[in-house]
């Protein structure tokens, strides 16, 4: 991280052979520790800007000793975005606010990502506490934007092919909102090409039925992903990484799978991304087969092309997030739904395999009191 950590606690130091607690640096950013919270929607901001939700939601996983933060999806454009209650970073306002939230995070020594999207076809969506389905024009939904005419099971069912223009127009929002990021202080910056959002929906033959350059051959498919990123590296410092966010595979025949992940990350790579964090499915309905770790193999894949990867997805436990990456299947763990029921798991973690404050987990001073013995 950029000169925002804090002076450690006064409490005793030993070298750590914890991997997971070890530093992780990607071009001038240093994160602490390989926790890493993964991007969780929250459907709370209004007209896209964040809250005092949003502040309290990441601040704790700061606070509780995460490595690196990552916002929610949040839309680089409106009709970019999962539901009307999404976060978005195409206007001042929200970047005035992101700015305040940035810096809490770093005020507890992390460092601070935002993940930037499209939702593409799953746009105009009903928060998951209200039902999931579509949101009509006149609830304030909106049409949404994809490859191709097809839209997804259960959402809205009209949603429009992008034409030249407006994939530019796409990728040239990509860029503001990356410019919009920096600004307001964020360190890391994620690209969402995952879980059946725009960007995935012109990677999978299942999604993208266009015969043009962005549509059909493998490389035409992943025209607009390599495009966005060129976007993106050229409107930020070098110095700053970017992650893109994968799904290693749609987990159906004949749809998006992981050779075609391992070989798109090495493209990935050639234009400037840093590390890619592979999840897997949500573009078509499939049958995933749920379980412990179950995405770390497709991040292990995908670390062959000679990209750092992070691996997500039921990782609950602090010795199964140190076997990955001791065991150098991934170079860091992204946590979700475990923080959300234990938003300092980073703490215990540390606690149990041993690990000092200092060597790659700080506990907030006020917390001090709390440290185990």
């Amino acid at each position: 991280m950029r000169e925002t950590n804090p002076a450690p606690s006064a409490l005793s130091h030993h070298v750590s052979h914890s991997k997971l607690f070890s530093p992780i640096t990607l071009r001038d950013v240093t994160a602490r520790n390989r926790v890493w919270v993964s991007p969780m929607c929250q459907y709370s901001a209004v007209d896209g800007v964040p809250n005092d939700w949003h502040l309290v939601h990441l601040g704790s996983f700061a606070s509780g000793g995460a490595g690196l933060v990552f916002t929610e999806a949040t839309a680089v454009v409106p009709e970019g975005r999962i539901s009307p209650e999404d976060t978005g970073l195409w206007n001042d306002e929200q970047q005035a606010v992101w700015a305040r939230i940035v810096d809490f995070l770093h005020r507890q020594g992390t460092v601070a990502g935002i993940q930037l999207a499209h939702a593409g076809r799953k746009a105009s969506t009903q928060a998951p506490w209200v039902g999931r389905g579509e949101v009509a024009d006149a609830d304030g939904g909106w049409t949404p934007v994809a490859p191709s005419a097809k839209p997804f099971p259960g959402l809205r069912q009209d949603p429009e092919a992008l034409d030249l223009d407006g994939i530019r127009a796409i990728v040239t929002a990509f860029g503001d909102s990356a410019e919009r990021a920096i600004a307001a202080g964020f360190d890391v910056l994620e690209i969402h090409a995952a879980h059946g959002y725009l960007l995935h929906e012109f990677l999978s033959p299942l999604s993208n039925e266009r015969d043009d350059e962005y549509g059909g051959s493998f490389d035409n498919r992943v025209h607009l992903l390599l495009e966005v990123v060129g976007e993106v590296r050229g409107r930020i410092p070098d110095g700053t990484p970017i992650v893109v966010r994968i799904s290693g595979t749609d987990w159906t025949e004949a749809g998006w799978d992981i050779e075609q992940s391992t070989r798109l990350a090495g493209l990935l790579k050639d234009a400037g991304v840093d590390l890619v964090d592979v999840s897997s499915g949500g573009n078509v309905q499939a049958q995933i087969p749920l379980g412990p770790g179950y995405q770390v193999h497709l991040a292990e894949q995908v670390r062959t092309a000679g990209v750092p990867t992070g691996a997500v997805g039921m990782i609950t436990e602090p010795k199964q997030a140190e076997e990955i990456i001791a065991t150098g299947r991934a170079d860091v763990v992204l946590l979700a739904r475990v923080l959300l029921r234990e938003p300092h798991w980073a703490l215990r973690a540390a606690h149990e395999l041993g690990v000092e404050v200092g060597d790659g987990i700080e506990w907030p001073n006020q917390y001090l009191r709390a440290v185990p013995s």
